[in-house]
């Protein structure tokens, strides 16, 4: 080639590089002539270079055109070509751009002119699928997998050499100090400008003490969200190409990692902590030393500070890159994000995140206590945490209730009450919020009942003083009290004392704050967030000894619950799949751990309130005080088997009998949903002498064998069509939205239905029962079609058969209109299973049938069920159907219900991957859909909304045979507040993930 084959670019000395001007016209000649075929071109951004795609005359693409910057000589295009061709080689799982070649294997590229001076122009490979930039959430399984590619490249170029590689780019993070140094003066906004050149002293002089010790090699230093490909066939953006090798350099291992973490921080609702997934999977595969570990959010910063600036002198020198001019606020974005959090919290955070946490700063006992007059067995300790006592009926959402708490301490004979370091405080966690509280302290409160003076914990210096606030050396660290500003302190600044020497004079009723820090640390809040507490707490020490108490474990503190003291170290996860059958899942991958409810809240031990939207099994709320008060005193009271005799079965069962319509007139009580339909079964094939069942598709019923083999939901049985028992029979499923049958073709679900039944019977074999639900469950709450038990009861009746309605689900007032789902079509069932809401949570079950069907039941033996109708069962039901009357639940359930779904379905008017708004109550489906003429199922786009979801604060999960609806069944006590707070929650989370029309 004509260029200086051993020149390589210096930055400093080059200075701008705007892009080289070549028209798309120009570009396609470039590339005809490389191809031999006629191309179209299509500009493509790029800040330095001219990159083009080219596509055939039928718009497919055939390659991507770049034209260097005619800075770049051969040596280091030649270097770009070799590290793609050899990261292709190691990782053939992931998708390269490299160089097009001819059949001899050279390059297919080219010298050519521009107004810049000569440049080579090469064709690479297009990768389809689209890059992951643009404002879009990353999920921590995306932002995972861009860690993962970035681990393999690194680790495939660690031994790669090459000319070309001997470079000084502005991108070069040795060179970021001096970077911004340069360019800072493009910064127009002067609060801007002082923030980046501060930020980047701060950072550079974290990273300087390790310059020498960091591993040097080949990296491509641009692995953002700009140049990692999705794959193409991928609902969500998984990524697994890689493009643009433009900055390949010799430069620090780790800064390879810093550019990928930076380049995730613009996102919808990506904050720094959400890019730990990141960290973890990098570190996997290609393990971080500890000095890479010390200086990598540093990088980060400096990369942050390095893409304003640069972005800014960019688009100065090019004004017309419209590449570069739109990038600068997405860059400032960045810039904001990697400095959000003082340096020491993330590099803390990152260690953390890679297993080489610091252990938790401990102090000595002091010479003397802190407080003179107040010994250690006259204090209080409270428990704030999620598992406390003093949290129960709400008490965590009451406001004050710390103070009230200590005051009852205190009244209680304490001459004092203090709080837990670092043990996370429901106390401050909001009911309905979708950004995590900070509920995890730093220091201890301390409540005063009696007077108390401050002294001298051990021999030290006043470093600070004023009103209200104290800071003395103690130790290797700093002492700081906090306390109202009418308290003065007897000493001034710079006095130093001695141990036990008299601070301040503190009056009953004062309420202190204690906290130890690092004396180089930046302020430390007095509650920081559970997701930075591992950044925060290594820069503090528990206080508690200084007030004569054991020093606790932070960790422990922050996961405490009744039980947290057993194998405090051991992963709760890892313990539960050792001993628990794994075919018993759990929501979420990795799920909070949820030790309390409360209405239609459910509490974690990091102290966070998450809204309900799944529970149907407690229609009166999480943890009903009513409920409570009932199963305590029977319990005191009796609880045996239902064969002795007493009253509240009795009152139970005929409370029960008489919610139902003749001639539903006698009650078994059994222990959950699944043994009710499998009694409701045996019931019906009993009393009518035929063994054959039938079953709509598409179905949950329970796991019991009965209640199993009738159903054919294939999320909980791939293959449950195939391995039914031969005595079952299903008809199709009469789902009017995504059915066979649509709109008002639903029609002909019930004539098909009644066809089946009467072949079944022509062929010798008629059915004893139909079994259903009543309100299409299953299938995310889809009523059935007008009429259609009507007519499909009245078929089975004809060929003796009886019918079995399920209402595990929908019973119990919880569609809002309708107590009972037969109601809504306007029939009644010879048999009804019911469990769920019966009991609040507590198990219990139900079938209601004739005299006539029960007495049958004896020529099979006779029935029992130990705890189904207990003394506490009884108690439990007839407590629950007390409250449902006496609260309104059901017509709350359809005040809300209304209100929620009108919030929803005017969500599908902005979000078209909302197909539809099912269900009546506060028994509705949010069905999500790909396109709305096919339907095709959002199934993967539903479970990403979910963990997006959780993370805003709302537990909400997916149901259906697709997984692609959202079952929306909270506690019936749910009020209009929360019931706005999810549909805002969701909107916001649609509006993240890019779902906007």
């Amino acid at each position: 080639m004509p260029l200086d084959e051993h020149r390589t670019i210096d930055f400093f000395t080059q200075g701008a590089l705007p892009a080289p001007q070549v028209t798309p016209v120009q570009a396609e000649g470039i590339a005809g002539q490389l191809l031999g075929v006629p191309v179209r071109a299509q500009e493509l951004g790029s800040q330095q270079d001219a990159n083009f795609l080219l596509c055939d005359g039928d718009g497919t693409p055939l390659a991507v055109l770049k034209v260097a910057h005619p800075a770049f000589g051969s040596a280091e295009i030649d270097a770009q070509d070799a590290a793609a061709d050899l990261i292709a080689a190691a990782h053939p799982e992931l998708r390269v751009a490299t160089v097009l070649r001819h059949p001899d294997g050279s390059a297919l590229c080219r010298t050519v002119d521009t107004e810049s001076g000569p440049a080579i122009a090469r064709l690479l490979r297009y990768l389809p699928g689209g890059a992951l930039s643009g404002p879009r959430h990353l999920s921590p399984s995306t932002v995972a997998a861009m860690g993962t590619i970035t681990g393999k490249v690194s680790a495939a170029l660690r031994d790669f050499r090459h000319p070309g590689l001997d470079r000084v780019l502005q991108w070069d993070l040795r060179h970021a100090h001096r970077v911004v140094s340069e360019l800072d003066q493009y910064v127009g906004e002067l609060d801007r400008r002082a923030a980046v050149r501060a930020a980047t002293a701060d950072a550079w002089a974290q990273v300087e003490p390790h310059a020498e010790r960091l591993p040097l090699q080949a990296v491509h230093l641009d692995l953002t969200d700009d140049n990692l490909i999705r794959t193409p066939d991928n609902h969500l953006p998984v990524p697994d190409g890689i493009i643009d090798f433009g900055d390949l350099t010799t430069s620090w291992a780790v800064g390879e990692l810093a550019v990928s973490l930076s380049s995730m921080l613009h996102h919808d609702g990506v904050e720094p902590h959400q890019v730990l997934p990141a960290v973890r999977a990098f570190h996997a595969v290609r393990p971080l030393s500890a000095q890479e570990t010390d200086v990598l959010w540093p990088l980060v910063v400096l990369r942050a500070a390095g893409l304003v600036v640069s972005g800014r002198q960019q688009a100065a020198v090019d004004e017309d890159n419209t590449y570069a001019t739109s990038a600068l606020e997405r860059e400032w974005r960045i810039f904001e994000q990697a400095t959000s959090l003082p340096l020491p919290v993330m590099t803390h955070l990152v260690k953390d995140a890679v297993g080489r946490a610091d252990a938790p700063v401990t102090t000595d006992v002091p010479p003397h206590l802190l407080l003179r007059g107040l010994a250690a067995d006259d204090i209080t300790v409270l428990d704030l945490s999620t598992g406390a006592d003093a949290m129960d009926r709400g008490g965590w959402c009451e406001s004050g209730a710390e103070d009230r708490l200590a005051a009852q301490a205190l009244a209680e004979g304490a001459a004092a009450a203090v709080t837990r370091y670092g043990q996370a405080r429901l106390t401050q966690a909001p009911p309905l919020s979708a950004l995590s509280p900070a509920t995890v302290p730093t220091g201890i409160d301390l409540w005063l009942d009696r007077p108390v003076s401050a002294q001298a914990p051990a021999a030290g210096t006043i470093l600070a003083v004023q009103p209200g606030r104290l800071e003395i050396t103690y130790g290797p660290r700093v002492l700081t009290l906090s306390f109202p500003d009418t308290v003065h302190p007897l000493i001034t600044t710079g006095t130093e004392v001695e141990a036990g020497e008299c601070l301040a004079h503190f009056a009953p009723d004062t309420t202190l704050h204690i906290a130890i820090h690092n004396p180089d640390s930046p302020a430390v809040p007095h509650m920081v967030r559970p997701e930075y507490a591992a950044g925060w707490l290594p820069l503090t020490a528990d206080p508690a000894r200084l007030l004569g108490l054991p020093a606790g474990d932070p960790i422990r503190h922050a996961d405490h619950a009744d039980h947290a003291d057993h194998a405090d170290h051991a992963d709760l996860l890892e313990r539960r799949d050792a001993v628990f059958a794994t075919v018993q899942g759990h929501y979420y991958a990795t799920p909070p751990r949820i030790e309390r409810g409360w209405r239609h809240h459910l509490l974690s031990t990091d102290a966070r309130s998450y809204l309900d939207i799944v529970n149907n099994v407690t229609p009166l709320g999480h943890a009903h005080p009513r409920i409570e008060r009932a199963v305590a005193r029977q319990l005191r009271r009796l609880n045996t088997n239902s064969r002795f005799h007493y009253a509240s079965v009795v009152e139970f069962t005929e409370r029960l009998a008489a919610l139902l319509p003749d001639p539903l007139d006698t009650v078994f009580l059994v222990n959950s949903g699944s043994e009710a339909v499998d009694l409701g079964i045996r019931l019906a094939i009993g009393a009518s002498g035929q063994s054959d069942v039938v079953a709509l598709r598409e179905a949950y019923h329970g796991w019991t064998y009965a209640s199993d083999a009738v159903s054919t939901s294939l999320q909980d049985n791939p293959n449950a069509l195939a391995t039914r028992p031969s005595w079952v029979h299903t008809v199709d499923s009469p789902n009017s939205y995504r059915g066979r049958h649509r709109g008002p073709d639903a029609a002909r679900y019930a004539p098909e239905a009644v066809a089946a039944i009467d072949e079944l019977a022509s062929s010798g074999r008629p059915p004893g029962a139909f079994l259903s639900e009543t309100f299409y469950g299953n299938a995310g709450g889809v009523a059935l079609p007008d009429g259609y038990l009507a007519q499909v009861y009245a078929a089975i009746r004809r060929h003796g058969g009886l019918t079995v309605a399920d209402e595990v689900q929908v019973g119990y007032g919880r569609l809002g209109h309708w107590f009972w789902g037969f109601e809504q079509q306007q029939v009644v069932p010879d048999i009804v299973c019911v469990a769920k809401a019966m009991g609040n949570g507590h198990p219990l079950g139900a079938v209601i049938t004739s005299k006539a069907v029960a007495e049958k039941y004896r020529e099979q033996g006779y029935f029992f069920s130990s705890t189904g109708g207990s003394p506490v069962s009884s108690t439990v039901g007839l407590t629950v159907l007390d409250t449902l009357r006496d609260e309104d639940l059901q017509g709350n359930a359809a005040r809300v219900g209304r209100h929620l779904k009108h919030r929803l379905t005017a969500l599908a008017d902005r979000y078209g991957i909302i197909g539809a708004v099912h269900g009546s109550g506060l028994y509705l489906g949010l069905e999500l859909v790909r396109d709305r003429d096919r339907l095709q199922p959002a199934t993967e786009e539903t479970a990403e909304l979910c963990d997006r979801m959780l993370d805003l604060g709302v537990v909400v999960q997916p149901t259906g045979d697709h997984l692609n609806i959202l079952k929306i069944k909270p506690p019936l006590c749910i009020d209009t507040t929360a019931a706005d707070f999810f549909a805002d929650t969701l909107e916001r989370a649609l509006d993240q993930l890019g779902y906007a029309s």
